[in-house]
C-alpha cells in the first residue's frame, strides 16, 4: 500500500494510531487526545460526547469514566460503540468501531491513581448526568469527601475504565483538491485478521 507522505506505512493500525497521536502532542493547542465517542440507547437513539482516551493497546484503545454515567449505561447495553479523533493541526483524523468491554483492575488502578488528587475526590464527589440543584450543592459533595477519604484516595467503585476493541479502523489525511487519502482496516471479529484497503475520499 502506497500513500503520498508515508503516513501509512506498515500494517499495524495501533503502531499508526500511536505515531499521529504522537505527532499530534506536538502540534495540537489543547486535548490531542480527544475523541468524539458515540454510543446508543435502548432505543437505539445515538449519544456523542468528548471523552480522553488514555491508552492505545497492541489491541484497544482505552479510556476511563464513571460506571454509572449515561455513556456508561449505554457502553454496557449496546457493547459497542464507536468514536473519530481529529487533529485539525494536522489535518487528520481516525474513526473506530469496535466491540466495548471494561476495564475495571489494575489498569483502571494505576491510572486513578496518576490523577492529580482533585480529579479522584471529584470522581467520588460527582454523580456523573445525574441532576444537580447548584455547583454550591456540588462543591459542598467534594468538602465531604475530602474528609471521608483523605489525600489518597481508593478508586471508587462505580468508577474505570473501558477499551475499545475495533472490528474497523479508518485513517484519513487531507489532500489536495478534497483528493483526500483514507485507508480501512476491517475484520470480522477481534482473533480476524485484519483486511485494508483504500478508499475513494
Amino acid at each position: 500500500m502506497s500513500d503520498r507522505h508515508g503516513i501509512f506505512a506498515g500494517q499495524d493500525p495501533f503502531e499508526i494510531a500511536r505515531n499521529w497521536l504522537a505527532e499530534a502532542e506536538q502540534s495540537e493547542v489543547n486535548d490531542p487526545n480527544a475523541i468524539a465517542l458515540s454510543t446508543v440507547d435502548s432505543d437505539g437513539l445515538p449519544n456523542a460526547r468528548m471523552v480522553l482516551l488514555k491508552d492505545i493497546e497492541d489491541a484497544a484503545f482505552v479510556f476511563y469514566t464513571n460506571y454509572e454515567s449515561k455513556k456508561a449505561q449505554e457502553l454496557d447495553g449496546a457493547g459497542k460503540a464507536a468514536f473519530v479523533m481529529h487533529w485539525k493541526s494536522l489535518r487528520r483524523q481516525i474513526r473506530v468501531r469496535g466491540l466495548i468491554e471494561r476495564e475495571d483492575g489494575a489498569a483502571a488502578d494505576d491510572y486513578y491513581k496518576s490523577r492529580s488528587l482533585k480529579s479522584r475526590l471529584g470522581a467520588w464527589a460527582s454523580q456523573q448526568s445525574q441532576p444537580l440543584s447548584s455547583r454550591a450543592h456540588l462543591m459542598a459533595e467534594v468538602a465531604k469527601v475530602t474528609a471521608q477519604h483523605g489525600t489518597n484516595p481508593s478508586r471508587p467503585p462505580f468508577w474505570g475504565g473501558y477499551r475499545i476493541t475495533p472490528l474497523e479502523i479508518e485513517f484519513w489525511a487531507d489532500g489536495a483538491f478534497r483528493l483526500h487519502d483514507r485507508f480501512v482496516w476491517r475484520r470480522s471479529s477481534p482473533t480476524s485478521e485484519w483486511n485494508v484497503e483504500r478508499l475513494n475520499p
